[in-house]
């Protein structure tokens, strides 16, 4: 990036968690399941500054020990179960904005539930988005053959049914189109005005950042997270 642009990291992570008790700070090889994100965001060359949005004092404690900033909590009614994202990143930006007088040009969500997306992954994404004209950049992984749209069935009045008709002579790995679809959030990357305008985290314009199965990891519950432990030792 040859000019001067601010891109701004959020990390959200509420206290509050179904799978896995105290998800975002339980301990995932030797460190917090929530530092992997903020060591990566931090080593990140592109990302400007990197604030964490959160509900509960005892993530924030934990998470300021990795040198991420704090500085405010999420209000309560951004931190229930069924929150979705787009209102959590648009309080932190227009919290910044009112207390700071703080715009980014560029802002980046990295959820802490996927502790093996790497700061180049992140560099990567954000240069194919500044660099063009697109209003967001998501991450992506391609669909297993087995879980590809035309090989999903449904059940009606007791029986199978194609969820989408083909013609079954076609019906071959080799043959099916290839789909893609977010990995867990790991990356999501947008504009300003498409976030606070344009009232989205997508926008029009979607460029995608395909991501290896095993780099796209979200964790969701113990098997996830036995998963990444034995990733992430193998790396080691």
């Amino acid at each position: 990036m040859s000019e001067k642009i601010e891109i701004l990291g959020i990390i959200p992570a509420r206290g509050g968690s179904k799978g896995i008790s105290k998800k975002n700070i339980y301990p995932l090889c030797g460190k917090p399941l929530i530092a992997w994100t903020i060591e990566t965001a931090l080593r990140s060359r592109h990302i400007s500054r990197t604030i964490l949005s959160s509900d509960s004092d005892a993530i924030i404690e934990v998470a300021g020990k990795y040198g991420i900033e704090a500085s405010f909590v999420r209000p309560k009614e951004l931190a229930e179960d069924n929150t979705p994202a787009l209102p959590v990143i648009q309080h932190a930006v227009g919290w910044l904005k009112g207390n700071e007088d703080y715009t980014p040009d560029y802002i980046v969500l990295l959820q802490p539930t996927s502790p093996l997306r790497t700061s180049r992954h992140i560099d990567e994404a954000l240069e194919k988005l500044t660099h063009s004209d697109a209003d967001s950049i998501v991450s992506v992984v391609k669909v297993p053959h087995q879980y590809n749209p035309y090989s999903v069935m449904e059940m009606k009045d007791g029986f199978l049914k194609p969820f989408l008709k083909y013609d079954e002579r076609k019906n071959i790995r080799q043959l099916k189109p290839v789909f893609y679809a977010r990995n867990g959030a790991a990356i999501y990357a947008f504009t300003y005005e498409c976030l606070m305008k344009k009232n989205s985290i997508f926008g029009d314009k979607i460029l995608a950042y395909e991501m290896s199965r095993e780099e796209s990891i979200d964790v969701d519950d113990m098997l996830d997270m036995r998963i990444c432990e034995l990733l992430i030792n193998n790396r080691k």
